[in-house]
């Protein structure tokens, strides 16, 4: 990469695929926030470039529901994540097509090459079974020598266990990724709504990135986190 591209601040944000597209379809309204949020980002500092990368959302779950019923089996898990990686590849070209005139061409969704990219915007999705779009982000961390994935989520912060189910549930500030993970686990399996995937928490902790877990339609709370006021969320490290 070219010196100059160097000098770029480049932040890797994991957007779920539940803000994209919930149960009701399209959440226009979020990407209509989103594109205002990182334009504004980006004309208060044109060193910036973000790197976005899709989840999946309901549009994945949607057809694993409609495969099984089909064929009235279970479906492998290979054959659950690849219709959730074409999920987030669909939404991935969404986000291209709105960021159009400040995005690389080109969706990022085969991690072994590392592009050289100079546009303000870089749009990723979905590589390969075994793991979710969070460890694709930590892949762009080691391509691009990023410390920080920003994971906007439809919660405000991680728990000791599910909220919806637990009212006795403990939230975190800050968490170590040794604790984190004996939370999540080590094994991924498709579909599964973590705060953080267990396959990219492991290699997350490996290289020493941190991830701060943010509710993701809460751009009010995401501008203090990038001015670096105080924030609602959680920091793993």
């Amino acid at each position: 990469m070219g010196s100059n591209n160097n000098k770029k601040e480049r932040i890797v944000m994991s957007i779920g695929g539940s803000l994209i597209v919930p149960n009701g379809g399209i959440n226009k309204e979020f990407l209509k926030k989103l594109h205002a949020f990182i334009k504004k980002q980006l004309a208060k500092n044109k060193n910036r470039q973000f790197f976005l990368v899709a989840g999946g959302g309901s549009i994945a779950r949607h057809y694993g529901d409609a495969g099984r019923e089909v064929v009235r089996h279970e479906l492998t898990r290979d054959d659950l994540d690849w219709l959730g990686i074409h999920a987030t590849r669909l939404n991935a070209h969404l986000l291209r097509t709105i960021f159009r005139s400040i995005a690389h061409p080109y969706l990022i969704k085969h991690y072994e090459i590392i592009r050289k990219v100079t546009e303000p915007v870089i749009v990723a999705a979905g590589w390969k079974p075994g793991w979710s779009t969070d460890y694709d982000a930590i892949l762009l961390c080691e391509d691009y020598n990023v410390k920080t994935v920003v994971n906007l989520t439809n919660i405000a912060k991680v728990y000791d266990k599910d909220p919806n189910k637990h009212s006795d549930a403990k939230s975190f500030d800050k968490i170590s990724w040794e604790r984190f993970r004996k939370i999540v686990g080590d094994e991924w399996v498709p579909g599964t709504n973590a705060p953080f995937d267990p396959v990219a928490a492991k290699k997350a902790q490996e290289l020493g990135v941190t991830v701060v877990v943010l509710k993701g339609d809460d751009f009010e709370n995401l501008k203090n986190y990038f001015d670096g006021k105080k924030f609602i969320g959680t920091v793993i490290k």
